[in-house]
């Protein structure tokens, strides 16, 4: 017999739920559990307006052993504030089961299903009346004795009161992300024109680190363009229609192809060399399939709820990876500053090799900021902004990666005359007495 799961044990898995939300936004969500013993299985969240509604499909149901008590298993919908209260009340002995609390709208517990048609089929529709962002979970409070298997097909959508009461499955505070990506892919169609007018000007001084970073425009353009597409079909279905995979794709090849730019600028191929050295061709063979992997996490994150026995799993995997990739891009900057350094004490070309020394050092600045900001700063918007304002996150996070992209191709753009070389003898002269102040510095 499995073991007997204790209050102490629910509090457990309900901590464990509220250190995982946010996890998913689903609008059509379907779960397969498959003899589970789990106290609480969330399933999906969703932030509602007063005229939410949730409607959930209950197919293939089965109990091993037969015969629990109903009444002590089925659904609630509960927000973080709700989750915490629970805690509370399993800790002071006062409930014994998640279902037995008023902090949680429970939405009904299965010893009141009622067949809708001849097959074991149960439709249950719930109107949410509350503005809130709630986690729909699964509870089974029949402390482990009992495994449960259901396929279970979650709905849930705001009817929108100014366009007729048209269902909208995007979440309440991420509704206005069609708009949003839509208004950067603009944007980044109107930077593509901007590069390939630039490019055509300066034709006798383009690299090809100038071609590579137009490719890179283009790829985030079309990303933009599937995750607009993505976010309208779902907002109007519930379903993207095939436009995840566009995304997910695009999304794969945006990545790689940033990560690699910023290895290429950072080692100044085109630049300062025409050719990659043994250790920088290492990190891009770090990198790229390092970015593999990530993708395929995300996807894996992506497409898969809570009750994923491995979506935890991916999770730190995808952290590892893309911490390890933003660490690996930085190496080739640091390399090319060093090169730079020694270069300005050694060829008489000081003030030269300052100029692209700033110019790299600047850059990894830049890196650095942009990787903090959208790695971390984001993280951190999203979870202390209300839901309301899901939004702002990925606005930020646009934002910040238009800003990189502008700055990257202004300060490496392709120009007649080099400005490094712009320099007289007094700053030449400058910038030898600044080098060696620094060496003195540093011994």
């Amino acid at each position: 017999m499995p073991p007997i799961k204790s209050p102490l044990q629910i509090l457990i898995s309900l901590l464990l739920l509220l250190f995982l939300i946010p996890l998913t936004t689903s609008e059509i969500h379907s779960t397969h559990i498959q003899s589970d013993t789990r106290s609480t299985i969330p399933i999906s969240e969703f932030g509602f307006t007063h005229t939410g509604r949730l409607h959930l499909n209950l197919t293939h149901i089965q109990f091993s052993p037969p015969e629990p008590d109903l009444s002590r298993i089925g659904f609630f919908l509960c927000t973080r504030d709700s989750i915490v209260n629970v805690i509370q009340q399993l800790q002071s002995n006062q409930i014994s089961c998640p279902l037995d609390s008023t902090a949680v709208k429970t939405i009904f517990t299965f010893n009141h299903l009622k067949p809708t048609t001849t097959t074991p089929s149960y439709d249950v529709v719930f109107n949410i009346t509350d503005a809130n962002q709630f986690t729909l979970v699964f509870a089974n409070c029949e402390n482990g004795k009992f495994k449960v298997s259901v396929d279970v097909v979650s709905v849930m959508y705001n009817l929108d009161v100014k366009n007729n009461y048209r269902r909208d499955y995007l979440s309440a505070g991420k509704t206005n992300l069609p708009l949003i990506y839509f208004l950067f892919f603009l944007m980044y169609v109107l930077l593509c024109g901007i590069w390939v007018y630039v490019l055509y000007i300066r034709k006798s001084s383009v690299f090809r680190i100038h071609v590579f970073m137009l490719a890179v425009l283009i790829l985030k353009g079309l990303n933009l363009l599937c995750e607009t597409e993505d976010k309208s079909y779902i907002k109007k279905t519930g379903t993207a229609h095939g436009w995840d995979v566009l995304f997910y794709i695009f999304s794969f090849l945006k990545g790689i192809t940033l990560f690699t730019l910023i290895v290429l600028i950072g080692t100044g191929w085109s630049f300062l060399k025409p050719y990659l050295q043994d250790r920088e061709k290492k990190v891009l063979m770090i990198v790229i399939p390092l970015q593999v992997v990530a993708n395929v996490a995300q996807v894996v994150i992506d497409e898969t709820g809570p009750f994923g026995e491995d979506s935890y799993t991916w999770r730190q995997v995808f952290l590892l990876v893309d911490i390890v990739c933003c660490c690996a891009v930085l190496f080739p900057i640091i390399w090319s500053i060093k090169n730079l350094r020694e270069a300005a004490m050694t060829d008489g070309k000081a003030a030269v090799n300052l100029m692209k020394l700033t110019l790299f050092r600047q850059y990894y600045v830049v890196v650095i900021c942009y990787i903090y900001f959208t790695r971390v700063a984001v993280y951190v918007l999203e979870t202390i902004t209300s839901y309301k304002y899901a939004w702002t996150s990925v606005l930020a996070a646009e934002m910040a990666t238009l800003a990189f992209y502008v700055f990257t191709g202004y300060n490496f753009r392709p120009k007649a005359h080099n400005p490094y070389f712009a320099i007289d003898d007094e700053e030449e002269e400058a910038a030898v007495e600044i080098l060696k102040y620094e060496d003195e510095f540093e011994l």
